[in-house]
C-alpha cells in the first residue's frame, strides 16, 4: 500500500485508462451474473467500480480522474487507415456499459475526460506529465503496454496481470526485467516487434529479445535504423524490408503529453460523494454489496465520516452451487477476502483452510468465504463432490 501524502510530501494523482480497464472488468466477470431487471448487463461497470475503490484504498491518492476513448477517428487512424482494424466485434453484452461507468464516476464526483481526435492513453499521458510538472506523484492504471513509456521516478504504472484484481506496479526495474529495455525505450522495442492489438505489424521474425538486443547494441531505434544495412541474416533482411513500418509504428505509439484539456489538476481532488445520487444510481444498477464500501473508502481518503445510510442493510451471504459462483464472487470482491473458514461435518481430520482432494473425505465440507461486504458459503459433498467446484475453492484459498 502506498504511503499517505503529507504536507511535506507531494500530492498524488490516480489516473485510469477507462476503456482498457472497463474491458478488463468485462472479461473478468461473467455478464450473465450482472444484469438489471431491464436486461442491461453491468459486469464491466461493477468490476470497474470495485477495482477503482481498491486502487483508491491501496494507492491513497489525493486526486483522481478517468480518461475514455471516443468512437470517432483519431490522428493515428487518419495517418494509418488500418490502425486497430480487424479487431473482433465488441460483445453485445458490453453495450451501454461505458456510458453507465461514466455515470457512476459522475455520482462519485470523479471527473471523466475525452478529447476528439485522441485516445484515452494520450489524456492519461498528459495528466501524468502535468502531475510531474507540478511536483506531484502520478499513478497510472492501464491495460495498454504503451503506458510503460510514462514510467519515471514520479510516475508508476499499474498494469493488470489478471482481470482487475491482480494489478501489480510496473517500475523501471520490472520493465527491464521483462523486456530488456528501460521504460523510455519500450515504444522503440514495440515499433520493431509490432502491436497486434493495434494492428501495427512489426518486423517479421523479430521478437522482444532480438529487438532489445539491437537497441542495446546500437543505442536506440534511430541507431538500429541507421545501421540496418549492417545487420546480417534473415532478420536483418526483414528489417530492411520493413523500415517504413517501424518508423510509422514509432510515430503512432508515442503518447501525446501536451494536450489542451478542459479542466486542471485541482478539479480532480477526491471529495466525499453525496449519498443520494449514489443511492439512486446504484438502486437502478441493482448494486447492493458495493455501495457502503464506496463511503467507507472515500471516508478513509478525505477524512470524513461516511454519511449515514438511509437503510441499514445486513451483508449478503449467499450459497454457491457451481465453480462459476465462486469465481464471480471473488472477482466481484476484487480479491479482497477478509476471512476463510473450513468446517468439516463429522470426525474427518482436516486442517483448517485446507480443502481435501475430491472423493477422499466421506463427509460434507463447508467453506465460508468472507469478503468486505458479502459472504459466500460452499458445501462440498462428502462422497461425490463436484471437481470443478473443489478446484474453484482451492483457487480461492490459494491452493491452485
Amino acid at each position: 500500500m502506498a504511503a499517505d501524502p503529507t504536507p511535506e510530501a507531494p500530492q498524488r494523482l490516480l489516473v485510469l485508462d477507462g476503456h482498457s480497464m472497463a474491458f478488463r472488468a468485462f472479461y473478468a466477470l461473467p455478464a450473465e451474473n450482472f444484469a438489471t431487471d431491464t436486461g442491461q448487463n453491468t459486469n464491466a461497470v461493477y468490476g470497474f467500480t470495485a477495482m477503482l475503490l481498491t486502487m483508491i484504498r491501496q494507492q491513497r491518492p489525493t486526486h483522481v480522474a478517468v480518461a475514455f476513448d471516443l468512437s470517432g477517428p483519431t490522428f493515428r487512424s487518419e495517418e494509418y487507415g488500418e490502425y486497430k482494424a480487424g479487431r473482433s466485434e465488441t460483445p453485445a453484452e458490453f453495450a451501454g456499459q461505458i456510458e453507465l461507468t461514466v455515470k457512476v464516476m459522475e455520482a462519485l464526483g470523479i471527473p471523466t475526460l475525452t478529447l476528439e481526435g485522441y485516445e484515452a492513453d494520450d489524456i492519461v499521458a498528459t495528466l501524468s506529465a502535468r502531475a510531474e510538472e507540478a511536483g506531484w506523484e502520478a499513478v497510472v492504471v492501464s491495460g495498454d503496454r504503451d503506458a510503460f513509456q510514462l514510467i519515471s521516478e514520479r510516475t508508476t504504472v499499474l498494469y493488470p496481470k489478471k482481470g482487475v484484481s491482480d494489478i501489480p506496479p510496473m517500475d523501471a526495474d520490472a520493465v527491464m526485467a521483462k523486456y530488456g529495455v528501460a521504460p523510455a525505450q519500450y515504444p522503440e522495442l514495440a515499433a520493431l516487434v509490432g502491436e497486434a492489438a493495434d494492428n501495427l505489424p512489426g518486423v517479421p521474425g523479430v521478437g522482444p529479445g532480438f529487438a532489445a538486443k539491437w537497441l542495446k547494441q546500437y543505442g536506440d531505434l534511430d541507431g538500429v535504423l541507421a545501421h540496418a544495412h549492417e545487420i546480417t541474416g534473415k532478420k536483418g533482411e526483414a528489417l530492411r524490408e520493413h523500415l517504413e513500418d517501424v518508423r510509422r509504428n514509432r510515430r503512432l505509439n508515442a503518447l501525446v503529453r501536451d494536450l489542451d484539456l478542459p479542466i486542471g489538476l485541482e478539479a480532480m481532488r477526491l471529495e466525499m460523494p453525496e449519498r443520494e445520487p449514489v443511492e439512486e444510481l446504484f438502486d437502478a444498477l441493482q448494486f447492493n454489496r458495493i455501495r457502503e464500501r464506496v463511503f467507507e473508502v472515500f471516508g478513509e481518503r478525505v477524512g470524513e465520516d461516511a454519511p449515514p445510510p438511509e437503510v441499514e442493510a445486513a451483508p449478503e451471504f449467499t450459497e454457491a452451487t457451481t465453480a462459476e459462483d465462486v469465481r464471480s464472487f471473488l472477482a466481484a470482491e476484487a480479491g479482497n477476502l477478509l476471512g476463510v473458514h473450513v468446517d468439516v461435518e463429522g470426525p474427518a481430520l482436516l486442517p483448517r483452510r485446507k480443502v481435501p482432494v475430491p472423493g477422499t473425505f466421506g463427509t460434507p465440507v463447508g467453506v465460508a468465504l468472507v469478503g468486505e461486504h458479502a459472504g459466500l458459503h460452499v458445501t462440498l459433498d462428502g462422497d461425490a463432490p463436484d471437481p470443478a467446484l473443489v478446484a474453484a475453492v482451492r483457487e480461492a484459498l490459494g491452493e491452485g
